[in-house]
C-alpha cells in the first residue's frame, strides 16, 4: 500500500471474476488510477480485449500476488472450487470483499445458508479467512453510470458489512471514491440485511434511507426475504445491458 499524509492508501487491486459486476468494478478502479489485474476461470488470453486501460489480465494466482485488495466477483458455486494456489494467495492479500450473492436455482442448495449462515459468512468458511461484503446490493446499470461526486443531492448509498477496524474505514473510503455513499452494514453476520429480497437490494437508495431499511429489518423477515430472492433473475442486469457493457459502448 502507498502512504499518503501518514494513512496506508489502497492501490493494488486483484478482481477475481470478469463477470459484469467485475468487470464494471476493474473499469472503475482502474479511471481512479489504480493498479488492477483481473481473471476468470480461463486462461488470461480470453481477456486481452478487456476495454480499459490501465486492468491487466493474469491468472487468478498471480493477480493476487502483491495485492493490496482482492475483489471476488463470484457465483457462490464458484467459491468452492478455487483452487490451493488461488486459497493460498488470497490468505495473503491484506483485504477480501466479496460482492457475491447467492441463488439456489444458480448455486444449487447450500445447507449451511439455507440454515442460517449468511452468504458472505459462509464465503469467509470456504476460503479460510475474513472477507467484506460489499457491491452485492446495488444493479449493474446503477454501479455503471449512477456514481456521484460526495455531497451529491440523491447520491445512492452502498453497504459495507464485517469486521470493525482501519480496513472497515478503508472499504468505506473506496465505496465514496468511486462514487458511493458508504453505510456500515454491521458485521457480517448482520449482512442478511443487503443479501437478495431484502428491502436495502438494488433499490438505489441515500445514505439515510439505506440505513433506516438495514436497521428495521428484522430476523423475522429472513423467510419473506427469501422468497423474494428466489424469484430474483440471478444476474443483475437485461442481456441488452450486458451485451453493450461487454462491448464497451456503457461504462
Amino acid at each position: 500500500m502507498d502512504k499518503q499524509n501518514g494513512n496506508e492508501q489502497m492501490s493494488k487491486f486483484a478482481v477475481i471474476g470478469a463477470g459484469t459486476i467485475g468487470g464494471i468494478l476493474a473499469r472503475k478502479l482502474a479511471a481512479q488510477g489504480h493498479s488492477v489485474k483481473i481473471a476468470n476461470s480461463k486462461d488470461p488470453s480470453t481477456l486481452m480485449d478487456f476495454d480499459a486501460k490501465g486492468v491487466t489480465p493474469a491468472w487468478a494466482a498471480e493477480a493476487l500476488v502483491d495485492a493490496d485488495v482482492a475483489i471476488l466477483s463470484l457465483p457462490q458455486s464458484a467459491v468452492g472450487s478455487l483452487s490451493e494456489n488461488v486459497l493460498y494467495a488470497l490468505s495473503r492479500v491484506p483485504i477480501v470483499v466479496e460482492t457475491g450473492n447467492y441463488y439456489p436455482d444458480r448455486d444449487g442448495r447450500i445447507e449451511e445458508i439455507e440454515n442460517g449462515l449468511t452468504d458472505s459468512e459462509w464465503v469467509s468458511a470456504q476460503i479460510g479467512r475474513s472477507v467484506f461484503k460489499a457491491f452485492n446490493n446495488i444493479g449493474a446499470m446503477s454501479l455503471l453510470s449512477r456514481s456521484e461526486a460526495a455531497g451529491a443531492e440523491g447520491r445512492i448509498a452502498l453497504s459495507v458489512a464485517g469486521p470493525a477496524g482501519p480496513e472497515k474505514q478503508q472499504m468505506m473510503i473506496l465505496v465514496d471514491q468511486l462514487g458511493f455513499d458508504p453505510v456500515d452494514g454491521g458485521e457480517l453476520k448482520d449482512s442478511w440485511r443487503q443479501q437478495p429480497g431484502s428491502p436495502a437490494y438494488c433499490a438505489d437508495l441515500t445514505a439515510t434511507e439505506l440505513s433506516n431499511r438495514i436497521r428495521q429489518a428484522t430476523a423475522v423477515d429472513i423467510p419473506k426475504f427469501h422468497s423474494i430472492r428466489d424469484k430474483t433473475e440471478a444476474v443483475a442486469g437485461s442481456e441488452k445491458q450486458r451485451r453493450f457493457i461487454a462491448n464497451g459502448l456503457l461504462r
